[in-house]
């Protein structure tokens, strides 16, 4: 199976491509080819944003291509940034610029009340239309400055409840793809994939 990537994000696609193959899944990834254009992600849900992604590249390609949609809910925020967590402070947001803002938002917010998630929305879309999606969450909290200098986005401020008081970024990729949103989210969706297998290799034997 040929996957080609719809990510643009070197440290996304990294991800990504350790987890489905750390899962056992037979597959080749594909990079996203550099004359694609960005998607405008004007979903209002995480699997909207993913499927826009997925689509684009489909089209752009003529091959299955795999997407992902992330979002960072803060309860003390009303669920915020939700499906806006790339672009918090802006369009053209760093990572540093959405998790400053992320901490001013939280200034003087105690520790008990700074509980967050994140949540991902894995999917594969082929040309014929066909579909395999998978969610992935992780409960956690925010804390009051970045900690560790590995991940991306915001993993220097998000402390998953299952680990050991680390930050993502504290943690080695393998520790956080344990874990992680990301990391059950395409677990769950190499599973899909295989069973989408296994049930065309039968149809084929018919």
């Amino acid at each position: 199976m040929q996957l080609v990537l719809a990510s643009a994000n070197p440290h996304k696609a990294a991800e990504i491509t350790e987890i489905l193959l750390g899962a056992g899944l037979t597959v080749e990834i594909l990079p996203r080819p550099v004359d694609v254009p960005e998607v405008v992600e004007d979903g209002i849900t995480l699997e909207d944003n993913a499927r826009l992604k997925a689509v684009a590249l489909v089209e752009a390609t003529g091959l299955p291509a795999v997407a992902d949609d992330t979002g960072l809910e803060v309860d003390a925020l009303g669920g915020a940034p939700g499906v806006w967590s790339a672009r918090y402070a802006g369009d053209d947001a760093t990572y540093d610029d959405n998790v400053q803002k992320l901490l001013r938002e939280l200034q003087g917010v105690p520790a008990e009340r700074r509980t967050a998630r994140f949540t991902t929305v894995a999917l594969v879309r082929w040309p014929d239309g066909r579909e395999v999606a998978a969610i992935g969450n992780v409960e956690g909290d925010i804390v009051e400055a970045p900690q560790g200098s590995d991940g991306f986005g915001y993993d220097p401020v998000f402390r998953p409840t299952e680990g050991d008081g680390r930050t993502f970024a504290e943690m080695a990729s393998e520790e956080k793809h344990a874990v992680s949103h990301r990391g059950r989210a395409f677990r769950t969706l190499a599973d899909g994939l295989r069973v989408m297998e296994a049930a065309e290799a039968m149809e084929g034997q018919q």
